[in-house]
This record gives C-alpha cells, sequence and structure tokens, in this order.
C-alpha cells in the first residue's frame, strides 16, 4: 500500500507564491510518476502538472500558463508544485497523486493509482 501525503497550502492574496509539497511512501525501491490535481467549489476535479519518475519530463494544464512549476525532491517519490501569481481562481483542493501500477497517456485521474487526502489553497482578492 501506497500513502501520499500533501502539506504547504494556505490563505495567500492574489498575485502571492505558495509551494505545495507531496511524498509517496510504502513502497521502497523505486520512483514513480506523480501529479498534482485541483478541485474548486462546485467543479470537477481536473489536472493540474505531471512529472515523470526522473524528472526529465513534466506536462502542464493549460490554464497553468507558466505560473507554476512541478519538480522532484531529492527524497524518493517527493514531489512541489511552485505556485506563484496565484489568481483568486486558483482557490481549490489541491491533491498528489502516483502512478505506480499503469502508465501516463491521457493524465486522467484513472491513470494514478494512489491519491492524498487534499490540501486547502485559498486565493484572496
Amino acid at each position: 500500500q501506497v500513502q501520499v501525503m500533501e502539506s504547504g497550502g494556505g490563505l495567500v492574496q492574489a498575485g502571492g507564491s505558495l509551494r505545495l509539497s507531496c511524498a509517496a511512501s510504502g513502497r521502497p525501491g523505486g520512483r514513480f510518476p506523480m501529479g498534482w490535481f485541483r478541485q474548486a467549489p462546485g467543479k470537477e476535479r481536473e489536472f493540474v502538472a505531471h512529472i515523470s519518475w526522473s524528472g526529465d519530463s513534466t506536462h502542464y494544464a493549460d490554464f497553468v500558463a507558466g505560473r507554476f512549476t512541478i519538480s522532484r525532491g531529492s527524497a524518493e517519490n517527493t514531489i512541489y508544485l511552485q505556485m506563484n501569481n496565484l489568481k483568486p481562481e486558483d482557490t481549490a483542493v489541491y491533491y498528489c497523486a502516483a502512478v505506480v501500477w499503469g502508465r501516463i497517456t491521457n493524465y486522467r485521474q484513472s491513470e494514478y493509482d494512489y491519491w492524498g487526502q487534499g490540501t486547502q489553497v485559498t486565493v484572496s482578492s
């Protein structure tokens, strides 16, 4: 069983920055591709960013528009999401997810095997 845990959410003013962290544990000996999703109140959960197991490849949703950066940490299966120039519409619960069994083709939720509980990000105007 793989455990995924996010941290780093909070309240920030528009134009500010936050860095989210995520750690996946419970399956030693390998690096997983991992990603971030978010869900705003009353909306569907949507893809934000993805990073390959090596960190060499990343993919972002169009709305990120160069404001967010996903990266891997030195610890195995630790990733970050640096969010700059935040907007009120970025307010959501942000979820981290890991791909353990399958492979990514379309960055759909169903392609990720393990999920964290989420961390709240609130951007005030």
